[in-house]
């Protein structure tokens, strides 16, 4: 696991010692930040379920203002606070059941989502996005799910866009539309 370009191109990152967390494959991890790449400089990140912090790590790395890593496992945490730090930069890590933290706000440009696939914690966290309104205008929201996964719309401002299969893994795309 390596972080792919920026700042900290090319530095290799802590796996887990166990199956509990489960890192985002470097294919579907490059997919990501095709999808997103132009709209990453300058941004406010909230990396729920941050597992290693590999994907806000690489939005430091591509130049985001801030990321907010959250992860209620404590060998996560342990993780992203070790990778931050092999890559030099500084963050929030907050230790916290994620669908709690959502529930107290906040405000962020992008959105990355990357609960265990067997669980409805996408639903939820969608939800709450949804009913506290943390995006910003014009912000992103991409989940990375099962690709049997049947994701939710969401309801206005928010627009459920594209959908994109890589093998077993989905990445879904959801945007805050501005008010014009």
């Amino acid at each position: 696991m390596r972080v792919i370009t920026g700042t900290a191109r090319g530095r290799k990152l802590k796996e887990p010692s166990n199956y509990d967390i489960r890192p985002t494959t470097d294919n579907v991890k490059e997919s990501i930040f095709n999808i997103i790449q132009f709209d990453i400089e300058g941004r406010n990140v909230l990396d729920l379920f941050a597992g290693t912090g590999q994907l806000g790590i690489e939005c430091l790395s591509r130049g985001a203002k801030s990321v907010t890593f959250v992860d209620q496992n404590r060998e996560a945490i342990a993780l992203v606070k070790a990778n931050l730090n092999t890559c030099g930069f500084e963050a929030r890590v907050v230790t916290d059941e994620s669908i709690a933290f959502l529930s107290r706000g906040g405000k962020y440009d992008i959105i990355i989502l990357d609960p265990p696939y067997a669980t409805q914690l996408i639903d939820k966290a969608l939800d709450i996005i949804n009913s506290v309104d943390i995006l910003s205008e014009g912000g992103i929201i991409i989940c990375e799910s099962g690709r049997e996964k049947a994701m939710p719309e969401m309801k206005a401002p928010y627009k459920k866009n594209k959908e994109y299969n890589y093998g077993k893994v989905k990445l879904t795309t959801y945007s805050r539309e501005t008010n014009a």
